[in-house]
């Protein structure tokens, strides 16, 4: 039998449920199928999806295509509407193995009310695509209404997954020989507020590094820069398997363009996590996401964000150029022209490669142990990207390296052991 397909776009959550869904297709016996899971956070990441669905279809004629995700949840007339898909599935519907089964009987729309969602479907993967890196769902949907952000609307309310779950999960994962775990949702520092007893983000991670001993490297994506929880603050400073890496979801550098995104930290907020970070952990490295030429931002409001790049000391940048979305209150604002909007993710761009060049300087010439996520290529503990100079190590191999400057990268040469 065929085996099925799953195309993946947009965040770590869509890789995640991806994984489930290759098992729950396999389970189901769904046959020649292609499942496309979509994402909405940009008006390109749509025109990416159409662009995928179409390609596949062209290279599988005679298969099923579904499609699911974020975009479809929002907007699933759009997909139902294109000859190439064969059905449409929410994300309330894509995590139950029943939508996968054979058979003529299932309804080609099938997109129920997310926001009626009152918990997160519960997964117990037995492995991962490789043996480098598994993303691990412990949070869904946002409690919260930034003027720019459509995904509430495909994810729903805020959802937390049980510690208990999380850290079979994990000890799944790390039986399976998985040697990195990042720990993903739309909102990670939402986590638990939903449960009884309210527990936080911090004090699941603690309960995974503690129940769950073969996990050898744990890692957080994008943190809210002010929900980042005291018991999270102490693992950061104290345990090394939590890997020295944040990543912010700051998407501005400026006060007032903050206000307007309806964001709940200012730029003062942002200098202080940077400071905090690094006090309490010399060398961690720190990334974020930022949005450029949100309506109404002046050059005076760009240049705030441009500055704080730097003055945060960001080693890695996710650019986002802005993009209305229909249904949210940025889009209804006075929009930038196209090329400003194009000219300032440039800007941004080029002030993350510069960024990007500090960081690599400062880590010539350091030790630190080595992910093989693919043949020739590695990540450093602090999610540094790296070449390899390790012939014989496969992926998912961990080694102490020294760090060596090559050609404006980083290549990792293997050492005998790192220092005490």
């Amino acid at each position: 039998m065929a085996e099925t397909e799953v195309i993946t776009l947009g965040c770590r959550l869509n890789a995640y449920e991806s994984a489930v869904m290759r098992e729950l297709a396999a389970g189901a016996g769904a046959g020649d199928t292609v499942i496309v899971n979509t994402c909405a956070v940009t008006a390109e990441a749509e025109r990416q999806a159409r662009q995928a669905i179409r390609k596949a279809r062209r290279a599988k004629p005679g298969a099923t295509i579904i499609v699911t995700g974020c975009a479809v949840q929002i907007a699933p007339e759009k997909f139902a509407a294109m000859p190439e898909v064969d059905r449409v599935v929410g994300n309330g519907e894509k995590m139950r193995a029943a939508t996968f089964g054979p058979g003529a009987s299932a309804p080609r729309v099938a997109v129920g009310d997310i926001m009626a969602l009152g918990e997160t479907a519960r997964h117990l993967l037995t492995g991962f695509e490789d043996r480098a890196r598994a993303f691990l769902q412990v949070q869904q949907g946002c409690d919260h209404r930034c003027t720019f952000c459509i995904i509430p609307y495909g994810r729903g309310p805020s959802r937390s997954l049980p510690a208990g779950a999380v850290v079979e999960q994990a000890r799944a994962f790390a039986a399976a020989g998985v040697a990195e775990i990042a720990l993903t949702g739309v909102d990670l520092t939402a986590y638990g507020q939903d449960l009884p007893g309210k527990p936080t983000l911090g004090a699941l991670v603690r309960r995974i590094l503690t129940l769950a001993p073969g996990v050898a490297r744990l890692r957080l994506s994008s943190l809210d820069p002010v929900e980042i929880d005291d018991e999270l603050w102490r693992l950061i400073a104290d345990e090394p398997r939590l890997m020295p890496h944040l990543h912010l979801s700051a998407q501005a550098g400026d006060d007032m363009i903050l206000k307007r995104m309806k964001r709940r930290h200012l730029r003062a907020d942002l200098l202080a996590v940077c400071d905090r970070a690094r006090r309490l952990r010399p060398g961690i490295a720190v990334g974020a996401d930022l949005i450029a030429g949100f309506p109404t931002e002046t050059d005076a409001m760009f240049a705030n964000t441009l500055r704080v790049v730097e003055e945060c000391g960001f080693g890695f940048l996710h650019v986002f150029p802005f993009s209305a979305r229909a249904g949210t209150p940025a889009a209804r604002m006075k929009q930038l022209p196209g090329d400003t909007v194009r000219g300032r993710a440039k800007a941004l761009r080029e002030a993350g490669a510069a960024a990007l060049g500090r960081h690599l300087a400062r880590r010539a010439g350091t030790l630190d142990r080595v992910l093989v996520e693919a043949p020739g290529r590695g990540r450093a503990e602090d999610y540094t990207q790296v070449r390899l100079d390790a012939p014989g190590l496969g992926v998912g191999a961990v080694f102490a390296a020294r760090l060596e400057p090559l050609g404006g990268e980083l290549i990792a040469r293997p050492v005998e052991r790192l220092a005490a």
